[in-house]
């Protein structure tokens, strides 16, 4: 059985659903609003799969929402442990530790 890829998917997925029942469609009426398949739509609510951001900017159209609604808030911190995050500050640091060292 699958399973949410992550706290981010997971919430995302969520957004994505309530928006959606909100606006009274169906997964397979937003799926062709947004030109993307259902199975696509059904992925993304249960936190199962990550959007392109392409679609995700057309599920967003389709649903008459701003994209930013369906991220905002979700952090690095919420990603899947096997999918490290490295932030600028910890990038130009371990470059300048790489140059000293060299």
């Amino acid at each position: 059985m699958p399973q949410v890829r992550s706290d981010a998917a997971r919430t995302f997925g969520e957004r994505v659903r309530a928006a959606r029942t909100e606006a009274g469609i169906t997964q397979l009426e937003l799926a062709g609003l947004a030109g993307v398949h259902e199975t696509n739509i059904s992925k993304l609510e249960r936190g199962e799969s990550d959007p392109k951001f392409s679609s995700l900017i057309r599920i967003a159209a389709a649903l008459e929402v701003d994209p930013a609604d369906f991220v905002r808030g979700i952090g690095a911190d919420q990603l899947p442990p096997d999918e490290p995050v490295i932030t600028r500050s910890e990038l130009i640091r371990a470059l300048r530790d790489q140059k000293r060292t060299h």
